[in-house]
């Protein structure tokens, strides 16, 4: 396993917003995390990248115990997040932004190969000496989605990744995730847009007051009845199924 949860819990006053979870992510695989809003979703959410501390429970990457790490020491141990809000650098140019991450695993000839690479990946080579503000919303998505690739990370955690973009733009970002998948880094994605989870098509957790409400291939999810009822009852199994 790469990622392991054990027994983890966090409440805000009286309210458990993630409730004795355990939960595993292999290698190389793509998982989403769905759920009605305040399911807990975004509390486990930041206690994977370090930003919360959990009350009980314990969090492994690679077996080592990170519970009580720092959000920057994940990352050095192969953690990249790729958050709600853009990470981008408005003021600099697209290529500088990639160079900051990009020069971390390398330099001179290589960093010039894999700037270029990263760049055509992204469908942004033609905008390179653009200012990053510059950009349209979902340009600036995919920049912050490489500048966390640019890491070789391990593992890449993405919070509503397609957030304000349109239906193209969604199904571009489904094939960069797809394409950093198949190069074997595991990618935990929480969202819920689920035109964008069915284009995915990848195994599924649905959360419900703190804990799993139920797990298993998407077409398990929305074949299942108790599901469609969380998502607010017939209306809800209609928007879950279409």
């Amino acid at each position: 396993m790469l990622l392991e949860v054990r027994n983890l819990s966090k409440a805000f006053g009286g309210v458990k917003a993630v409730d004795d979870i355990s939960w595993s992510l292999e290698a190389g695989e793509t998982h989403c995390i769905i759920g009605p809003n305040g399911a807990g979703k975004s509390t486990f959410f930041q206690l994977l990248i370090g930003r919360q501390r959990p009350d009980s429970g314990a969090i492994l990457l690679e077996s080592s115990d990170i519970t009580r790490t720092h959000a920057f020491e994940r990352a050095r141990l192969g953690l990249a997040v790729k958050p709600q809000t853009l990470g981008v650098f408005g003021e600099l140019t697209v290529e500088h932004n990639l160079r900051l991450c990009l020069q971390r695993a390398a330099g001179g000839h290589v960093l010039e190969l894999a700037l270029a690479e990263e760049l055509d990946q992204l469908g942004l080579s033609g905008k390179r000496r653009f200012l990053a503000r510059e950009l349209s919303h979902g340009e600036k998505q995919w920049l912050a989605l490489g500048m966390a690739m640019a890491t070789k990370p391990n593992l890449l955690l993405l919070d509503e990744p397609t957030a304000g973009m349109s239906a193209s733009e969604t199904e571009q970002t489904v094939g960069l995730i797809k394409t950093m998948s198949g190069a074997g880094t595991a990618v935990l994605v929480v969202e819920h847009d689920m035109a964008f989870v069915r284009s995915l098509s990848v195994a599924t957790t649905v959360f419900d007051n703190g804990r799993i409400f139920a797990t298993g291939t998407l077409k398990d999810i929305e074949q299942n009845e108790d599901v469609r009822r969380l998502y607010l009852g017939k209306r809800g199994a209609m928007k879950l199924r279409h």
